[in-house]
């Protein structure tokens, strides 16, 4: 599994610390100093189920900054794609790509259990893998 996602960001270490819990190992991968490419969001995206929309960050200062709430209606699926390639702070977080092929946006906790199929209370040890 990789696990994207901003260190810095609360959301994400609860998201870290789920995984952690239920003993998955994953590589984690800093979606501020490895922006994901346009191909990869488009990949994610498709293999997600979830609307474009869904893959930006709506809270964070960016977003406000570039007035996306207002933008995004107007812009191509291909301009939006091209925009979330130019930095990670745009894209939402934790993102998990699983082994299977799914992709997880955002953390929810109970999403993420019934994707993973994680019971309450499970403790393993996990294992982290950081790209260098």
């Amino acid at each position: 599994m990789t696990f994207i996602c901003y260190p810095k960001c609360s959301t994400c270490k609860k998201a870290r610390d789920f995984l952690t819990a239920a003993g998955f190992e994953f590589t984690e991968r800093d979606i501020k100093t490895q922006n994901p490419t346009e191909a990869e969001l488009r990949d994610w995206h498709a293999r997600s189920g979830v609307p474009l929309r869904r893959f930006f960050n709506t809270s964070g200062q960016l977003y406000r900054s570039l007035e996306l709430s207002r933008r995004l209606g107007e812009m191509s699926e291909d301009e939006q794609y091209a925009l979330l390639a130019t930095d990670g702070m745009l894209v939402k977080r934790p993102i998990l790509l699983t082994d299977d092929g799914r992709v997880l946006v955002g953390f929810r906790e109970a999403d993420w259990s019934a994707t993973l199929r994680v019971e309450a209370g499970q403790r393993p040890e996990a294992k982290l893998r950081l790209d260098a």
